[in-house]
């Protein structure tokens, strides 16, 4: 590492708590492509963790957040602004349920929310308040969020934890059927694991979790985080199903890389929290919602919906070959740009080759290399970096 990069990097480790452990320090980005303090150049099929959908510095983003935080920072919830309004419109129509927004600045925050709608639904519907959650899954870092992720290595040392919840496994109906009790209120599920491994719900999964909430009275909830905002071909992952929640969750690549999360609920949900029942202080700020409508806009008038299905079949068809190559390379899962390939082995260290190649990847479900770049991904930037990954790989593995 050059000297620039140590200099910053050891004082991260004396003033930063040790949450993370970065080996690059990053200084600026365009489009599918960021460059360290140091001006090595590298392809983020990271997207700064599913965020960065439209790319970095989008012309259409930049110029929504200067002229916003230009005319107003933020404004207190007491207190209306159009930005936030028009936002919460295009996500009601996006999604078709014909409910609401709540506005909140993280994914936690989000599901957090979504629970605490549950619960004050159901405390009032039969006294009931147990959501069932996934193996695998994943829905933020606080208390409440960490107990229904269902993975002990984020729960450790939080003892004790939240009441309230019931562990199911992923793609199993027999499983989630015999998690619901009478207090059950909610099945709350990514319609594609993320964290967990890049793992899709089957099509026959989403239907029967639809068809219980319904028998049963219970609300189903989507957690669309990672999923959501075009990355698997759709507006939202559980529309590339034959299925509508009552609820569903956003955050990570909704406004361009600014802090933002969201609650979307169907009409029967939408007047369930009333003035003071839930807050959020910077929830709906401006200038993050004046990046959301930006976001959107771009991917309507660029077709990254579009864009993400064909990349990503191209995209997936190039690990796949990948795949037939080497032996411990096992499967490519995932939908549009979310793609995972399972590896024989240790993913940190597939995860470091690709580093070394130029190209910033993730791991994901202790087996998993996770693949999540920007939906303006070109086809030629898409061959360059399979080039790239394909080196990698037999660097790792072996030709």
């Amino acid at each position: 590492m050059s000297n620039k990069t140590t200099e910053i990097l050891d004082l991260y480790k004396k003033v930063m708590m040790p949450t993370f452990a970065p080996s690059v320090v990053l200084a600026t980005g365009k489009g599918v492509t960021v460059r360290d303090v140091d001006g090595l150049v590298l392809y983020d099929f990271t997207s700064g963790i599913g965020i960065h959908n439209v790319g970095y510095s989008h012309p259409k983003v930049v110029q929504a957040i200067q002229e916003q935080a230009a005319a107003l920072t933020h404004s207190s919830n007491l207190f209306a602004t159009e930005p936030q309004v028009k936002l919460a419109e295009k996500l009601v129509e996006l999604s078709g349920l014909g409910g609401k927004v709540f506005f909140c600045n993280s994914g936690a925050e989000a599901n957090e929310a979504a629970i605490k709608l549950a619960r004050k639904w159901g405390n009032a519907n039969g006294g009931r308040y147990e959501i069932v959650t996934f193996r695998r899954g994943f829905h933020g870092r606080t208390l409440a969020t960490v107990t229904a992720t269902a993975q002990a290595w984020c729960q450790e040392g939080y003892d004790p934890l939240p009441v309230g919840f019931a562990y199911a496994d992923f793609n199993d109906l027999e499983s989630v059927k015999a998690a619901i009790s009478d207090k059950t209120v909610a099945i709350m599920l990514e319609a594609i694991q993320g964290e967990g491994g890049v793992t899709p719900a089957t099509d026959e999964f989403m239907r029967g979790i639809r068809q219980l909430c319904d028998e049963k009275n219970l609300l189903m909830i989507c957690d669309e985080v990672q999923s959501g905002m075009g990355r698997t071909g759709t507006w939202f992952a559980w529309q590339g199903y034959d299925v509508k929640p009552d609820l569903f969750t956003l955050a990570k690549a909704i406004a361009g890389g600014l802090p933002m999360g969201a609650l979307v609920s169907n009409a029967k949900f939408a007047d369930v929290f009333t003035p003071g029942s839930h807050a959020s202080t910077f929830g709906g700020n401006p200038v993050a919602a004046a990046a959301a409508l930006a976001v959107i806009d771009v991917i309507e008038s660029e077709k990254l919906l579009k864009r993400a299905t064909e990349i990503g079949t191209l995209f997936r068809e190039a690990l796949q070959a990948e795949v037939d190559k080497h032996d411990k390379l096992l499967e490519v899962r995932g939908k549009g740009l979310m793609l995972g390939v399972v590896v024989d082995g240790d993913p940190k260290e597939v995860v470091e080759a690709l580093k070394a190649q130029g190209i910033l990847a993730l791991t994901a479900g202790g087996n998993v290399v996770r693949f999540l770049p920007p939906l303006v991904l070109r086809e030629e930037d898409l061959e360059e970096a399979i080039d790239m990954m394909s080196d990698a790989f037999d660097c790792v593995f072996g030709e």
